[in-house]
């Protein structure tokens, strides 16, 4: 259950960044799908310690470097194993069944704007995370609705998410309604 720390729900990856707190910590095997400049990594790194493990996806090279170095900057480089490959793939390197997964979609921060999540490959690794979850796991997918295909980004996953049987699975939509300029919004699910 959510804690006031009297920071509130800044924003959409905080709130993430909550949500996986709930049911993740030392120990767990977690997932970063979409691992940007490293951020959302470190903080799952230092969530789980240096007895879990973190697999760490993404496409681009500058965004694998950036988080190796802001991982060792940090001394949480040791569990946390980065992959140089789209999330579509994960199933291939993940050996055991992860207890979170998060995805913090769009763009790199600062880096090429045309290179980007899309709907369809974002769709298939939702699927795959959906089977390969744990019990008592949560999925937190961050949504960008104000670039380039991020709306449809949005609708594909919530259409499919929104379609998951509600004995298995717990979905969650929030979204900051008196914010201008499209917020980003997130789906949250939990494997029952």
């Amino acid at each position: 259950m959510y804690r006031d720390t009297g920071e509130g729900f800044r924003n959409a990856v905080n709130i993430s960044h909550k949500a996986v707190e709930q049911v993740a910590g030392k120990g767990d095997i977690v997932v970063d799908a979409t691992c940007g400049r490293g951020k959302d990594t470190l903080f799952l790194a230092q969530l789980v310690g240096r007895n879990g493990k973190v697999y760490a996806f993404d496409i681009q090279e500058s965004a694998i470097e950036s988080t190796r170095l802001l991982l060792a900057k940090n001394g949480a480089a040791e569990q946390v194993v980065l992959i140089k490959d789209d999330h579509i793939n994960m199933a291939e390197y993940l050996k055991e069944r992860p207890k979170a997964c998060m995805f913090n979609l769009g763009y790199l921060p600062g880096g090429n704007h045309c290179i980007k999540t899309e709907a369809c490959t974002t769709l298939e690794a939702l699927k795959i995370v959906v089977d390969v979850l744990a019990i008592g796991g949560i999925i937190t997918v961050v949504f960008y609705p104000g670039h380039p295909g991020g709306t449809e980004e949005l609708e594909t996953a919530r259409n499919y998410l929104s379609g998951l049987p509600q004995q298995a699975f717990e979905v969650t939509e929030i979204r900051f309604i008196n914010q201008v300029n499209n917020p980003p919004q997130i789906i949250i699910v939990r494997k029952k």
